[in-house]
């Protein structure tokens, strides 16, 4: 399974479907991906593999900590990000993954901030801020 940017200049190789799946509603996600809520699948990070030169964004967390996102350096397509709060994991942008077969979210995070029509169905754990709060 690989995920890549719009212009290929990097690419993901990963283990394979993730289930811990997480749609984010806070305002830096709705920012980063220019839209209501960013959607990203989590997997160890001694199981991902990036391959090419990406443009890195780091910014604090509300918690305290450090988010740091990788773009593709040409195109600028959010690709995949780590964040003190899950450490050991990395973050992949579920629509930069290949294929239409990848698991829902399994939590929707950050709803205080949600946008009033962007809701979403099925069974998932809903939180109005982030993981561990």
């Amino acid at each position: 399974m690989q995920a890549r940017c719009v212009c290929g200049g990097v690419t993901v190789d990963l283990p394979g479907p993730s289930f811990e799946v997480f749609a984010c509603h806070c305002i830096e996600c709705q920012r980063r991906t220019g839209a209501p809520f960013g959607v990203g699948a989590y997997y160890p990070a001694e199981k991902v593999l990036m391959v090419g030169a990406t443009t890195e964004f780091a910014r604090p967390t509300d918690a305290g900590g450090t988010f740091r996102s990788y773009f593709g350096p040409t195109c600028g397509t959010s690709v995949l990000w780590e964040t003190t709060g899950m450490p050991g994991m990395i973050g992949v942008a579920v629509g930069a993954i290949d294929g239409f077969d990848h698991p829902r979210p399994t939590r929707s995070l950050w709803e205080r901030s949600r946008q009033p029509w962007a809701t979403l169905g099925g069974e998932m754990e809903h939180s109005p801020r982030g993981l561990h709060y």
